[in-house]
Parts: structure tokens; C-alpha cells; sequence
């Protein structure tokens, strides 16, 4: 298993800091299961499922996926995937902050890392898919933050009214 320690500061008015680590792996982890059987029971419950493209915690043990959590010490604080589409392009996957954790900056922790991840391997666009009602509201806003552009559908997707894609060159 990988790591790699992230320190993030709580804002630019406190030298407060706390010490976070990305891990790779970790499917096989208590805490993990449950926050990804949490995350596929919402996401199934607020998209139609011709819509809904949620992986379960098999689907991300796929050699071209690498999984990645979020920790502060033993906490586990959020998730998510970068999944190889092709030679230069890949695609996030499974981002998913817990519930205990949110507003902190885990999402943004996790796909600056998704991002470094990507351009290690030499890809130089990262796409993803993600709903289009108000659950998915704050991860379509930290897309945009983060320079992630609407696109149309990738890979296999299909577009529906339930459906937003973005893409980023990377």
C-alpha cells in the first residue's frame, strides 16, 4: 500500500495544521465498505438507474482503477478513483466525502491527488460523470473550482437529464 502524508491548512488565519495521508487500496477495510455501501445507496436512491453509474466496491477492484481514501490519523475522511479510459485520458471516479467530514476540504484534498496521480501516468485529460439534481450540487461546484469544464458524454455514457459531464485538460 501506498501513502502519502498531505498537510492542509485549516485557513490563512490559524497556524493550526492537521496531517492527512492518501492511501491506495484499502477496499478490504471496514470503514471503507461502509462508506461505499453509503455512497451506492444514495446515489441509487437519487438517480434513475439508466442514470446512475455508481460503481460497487467490486467494480473498483478493476486493474485500470486505482482506489485512494482520505485519512486523518486513523479517520477515514472521504474517497475516490482514477480510472484509465486510454493511453492520455482518464477519468474520476467514486469521489465521496464522509458525512463527518464535509466542508473540510477532503474533496478537493482527494482530486488534487487524482489529479497529480493522472499526470504521473502521463495522462493529460481527466473527465467524470456526475448527477444533475441538488445531491450532486457542492461536487458539481468543487468541478468547476477546480477548472473542470462541461463536456459532453465519454467513454460509454449516455447523456440523460439526470446526467452532468465534465472534462479538464490536465
Amino acid at each position: 500500500m501506498k501513502e502519502r502524508k498531505l498537510v492542509e491548512h485549516m485557513n490563512s488565519n490559524t497556524a493550526n495544521e492537521r496531517l492527512w495521508s492518501v492511501h491506495e487500496g484499502e477496499l478490504d477495510h471496514r470503514d471503507v465498505q461502509q462508506l461505499l455501501d453509503q455512497h451506492f445507496t444514495e446515489m441509487r436512491a437519487g438517480s434513475p438507474p439508466s442514470a446512475c453509474h455508481v460503481l460497487p466496491a467490486d467494480g473498483l477492484k478493476s486493474p485500470d482503477i486505482r482506489f485512494f481514501t482520505l485519512r486523518e490519523k486513523n479517520e477515514l475522511l472521504g474517497c475516490g478513483a482514477l480510472k484509465r479510459l486510454g493511453p492520455d485520458h482518464g477519468e474520476v471516479k467514486s469521489m465521496r466525502t464522509g458525512d463527518g467530514a464535509r466542508g473540510r476540504g477532503v474533496g478537493k484534498a482527494l482530486l488534487d491527488h487524482i489529479v497529480a496521480v493522472a499526470r504521473e501516468e502521463g495522462m493529460t485529460r481527466l473527465s467524470l460523470e456526475t448527477g444533475s439534481t441538488a445531491q450532486f450540487a457542492a461536487a458539481a461546484r468543487l468541478y468547476e473550482r477546480e477548472g473542470f469544464e462541461p463536456s459532453g458524454p465519454f467513454s460509454d455514457y449516455l447523456d440523460t437529464p439526470f446526467t452532468r459531464f465534465f472534462s479538464k485538460a490536465i
